[in-house]
This record gives C-alpha cells, structure tokens and sequence, in this order.
C-alpha cells in the first residue's frame, strides 16, 4: 500500500504522462482548426448552392461565382481532408510516437485523380476522423485541463467554499490532479486507436499491399533462384568442367601412348579414361539440367532446338515470339518442355511430338504434344508433372494437361513474360 502514492506521485511527473498531455492538447487545438475549416467549406458550398436554387443574384459575375462554389467546393472537400489526415498523422508521429501509413494516393490523370477519392473509403474515413475529432479531443482535452488545473482552481475559488465543504473541496480537486495522468493517457489511447482505424489504410487496402508485398517477394526469390542456378551454372562450367576436360584427354593420349604396354597397364588407363568420360558426359548433362548457358547466348529457340535434338524420338519445334521475355520466365519454358519431352520418352510411348512456343501479348504460351497411349495424369507418379505446375504457379502461370486414354497429350504452360 505504501507504493500507490509514490506511485501517484511519479505518475504526475513521468515523461509518458506529459506527452501524452501535449498530444491531447494538440489534438484539440488542431482538431477544432481543421473542424471549423472544413464546416466553413461546408457553408460556403450550401450558402452557394441556396443562392443558386433561390433565384437570380442581380448579378452575373456573382452567380458564376455561386456556381463555381458549388461545383469546386465538393470536389475540394476529399482533397482537403486527405490534406488535414497528413497533418493529423504527422501530430502522432511528432507528439505519440505513433506511425500510422498513408493510404495510397490515386493515381491517373487531372480530372479522375480529383473524382476518385469519392469512390474510396479512405478519402471517407478521414472526412469522418475530422468530424469527429473535434468531439473526441475537444471533450477529452477538455477533461485534462480540468485535472491538471483542478488544483489552482480550487484554490482560487476556495474562499468562496464554506467551512465544512473545504476539506471535500479540496480532496475533489486532489483526486482529479492524480487522475490527471490516466485520463490524459486514456484520451490519447483513444485518440489513436480511432486514427489508426479512420486515417490509416483500411482492411481491404492492407491485404492489397500485402498480397502485392508477398508478389514482389516471391518475384525476387524467382529471380534470385535463377541467378543462382546460373552462378552454379558458370562455375562448374569454368572450373570443373575444363578440368575433367583437361583429366580425360591426358587419360587418352596416356591411353593412345601405352596401346603396346602391360595388358595390367592398359586395362586401368583405358578404365580410368572411360569413368573420366562418363562423369564429364553426366557433368554436362547436370550443368545444361541447371542452366542452360544457349538461352541466354542465342535466346529460347535455339535452346528449345537444343532440347528436341536430345530427344530420343522426332520433334518439331516452332518457336514464335517477337520480343524476349525476362531471363526467369525463359528457363522456365525451357525447363517445361525438357521436363515434358522427358515425360513423353519415359511413359507415353509416343513416335513424335511437338513443341509450339508463342507470345500472346504479355503471356508466353509454351505447348508439347505428343501421339502416345495418354492417360498421363498431374496425381501420376514419376511424372514430374507436379513439380512443372509448381514452377509455373511461382510465376502466376498455369500448367493445363489434356491426356485422354489413347492419346494424343497435350501438356500447356501459360507464364507472363515478366
């Protein structure tokens, strides 16, 4: 018990207590200069509009300016609200503390950025914080003057107290300077939580920048995947790949020097030769399977041209896109079509297939058919079907598969250019 007055005491000197007072107080003052602004526009724009409806004013230039007033004043209102929100959000920044986003401004020309606003419920939200601060800080601001100055108002007025009311006098006036404090805090509590709520974006606005957060995000780690998969890419190329190189034709001359020495001797260089072969062919294979270095020297055509050649069976390749799309979407169509025409070796038991390639406006639209037994299904296992919608779901693509029982198949990829 004997820490609640010391506690009452630093509550009246605590640095929370003081800013939350010069917050409210603040408020009030602003809020009572954007709220007689904003009713002073109200006016004008009625008194205008009355002029208009009562008849003619006697004067022409008059009744142009009525009607500039009429048709200006709603169309300044939203603005001058947005205007005061800025002001109002910079006070909680300044004196609380408190950030509170912006909503996004409209965007598009002259004439609909100042029509716009009327279809935004931010633009109403703040008009309804700045009618209703005037209240909300006006009556609590109010309040903890009336606290703070409780005190020296009843000293003031005590003379005018008769004897047996000055003790309760003044313990009233006691008790309203300690709860001083909390009620500054409580009014500046509320205070915030309805600008948070009117002038700071609205439900519908965060989940849309969050969704547009979350699609850059995935975007970068796309693009950052890409990049890696082409570092990797450059280095085993540069570096192990020249060295099996340089391994394997020193194995073959060895191989070619000793053709006449120790059977014992031969056996093991010509072994040894052929495993350096082998692991530089699975090598090549590996680095193509993570970044084919032909797409991003002659571009998608050549390295879909690459693929079809590989492939065990004929396919024809048509390849009909104009501009280039971005280096991400372009592995991902080749991935696609390797990862299909590996599908179509592998289960459809197909004689030839097809792969159309063509950009449609901002979409690229890769296509592989085959006239295999069909069947093929995204739930199939050892497909890799899956594993192709899901990189083509990373990009805001589409995998559409057709395969009915006795064929033909048809395995389409629909991916934005960027």
């Amino acid at each position: 018990m004997r820490d609640v007055p010391v506690a009452a005491l630093r509550s009246l000197v605590a640095p929370a207590t003081w800013q939350a007072t010069f917050h409210v107080l603040a408020g009030m003052f602003l809020g009572a200069a954007i709220g007689g602004v904003l009713w002073l526009l109200a006016v004008l724009w009625w008194a205008a509009g009355y002029s208009l409806v009562d008849g003619p004013t006697g004067h022409p230039l008059l009744t142009m300016l009525y009607a500039a007033a009429a048709v200006i004043g709603p169309l300044a209102l939203l603005p001058c609200a947005r205007f005061f929100g800025a002001l109002q959000r910079e006070r909680f920044r300044a004196l609380a503390g408190v950030h509170i986003a912006a909503p996004k401004p409209e965007a598009g020309p002259g004439w609909a950025r100042l029509l716009r606003p009327w279809a935004t419920g931010a633009s109403w939200r703040q008009l309804a914080y700045h009618v209703l601060a005037p209240v909300l800080t006006g009556l609590g601001g109010a309040l903890v003057v009336l606290c703070w100055s409780a005190l020296p108002l009843a000293a003031l007025w005590g003379d005018r107290v008769s004897r047996g009311w000055y003790v309760l006098w003044f313990g009233g006036a006691t008790l309203a300077l300690f709860a001083g404090p909390w009620v500054a805090r409580g009014v500046a509590a509320a205070d915030t939580a309805v600008a948070r709520r009117l002038l700071g974006p609205g439900r519908a606005e965060q989940l849309s920048e969050r969704v547009e957060s979350l699609a850059r995000s995935r975007a970068d780690l796309v693009d950052a995947a890409d990049a890696e998969r082409r570092r990797i890419e450059r280095d085993l190329h540069d570096g192990v790949q020249q060295r099996l190189v340089s391994l394997a034709m020193n194995l073959g001359m060895a191989r070619t020097a000793f053709a006449g020495g120790s059977p014992e001797v031969v056996e093991v260089i010509a072994a040894a030769h052929d495993e350096a072969t082998t692991a530089l062919a699975e090598l090549r294979d590996f680095v193509r399977g993570l970044h084919p270095a032909v797409l991003d020297d002659r571009g998608l055509a050549a390295a879909l041209s690459g693929v079809a050649a590989r492939a065990p069976l004929p396919v024809k390749v048509r390849v009909d896109v104009a501009r280039r799309c971005s280096p991400s979407i372009e592995a991902i169509a080749y991935f696609a079509v390797s990862e299909a025409l590996t599908n179509v070796a592998k289960h459809a038991g197909a004689s030839r297939a097809e792969v159309v390639a063509e950009r449609v406006g901002h979409r690229l639209i890769v296509t592989v058919t085959d006239n295999g037994r069909g069947g093929a299904s995204l739930d199939g296992a050892g497909t890799g079907l899956r594993g192709l919608a899901r990189r083509a779901a990373a990009v805001d693509g589409t995998l559409t598969l057709l395969s009915p029982p006795g064929g033909p198949t048809a395995v389409t990829v629909d991916i934005p250019c960027e």
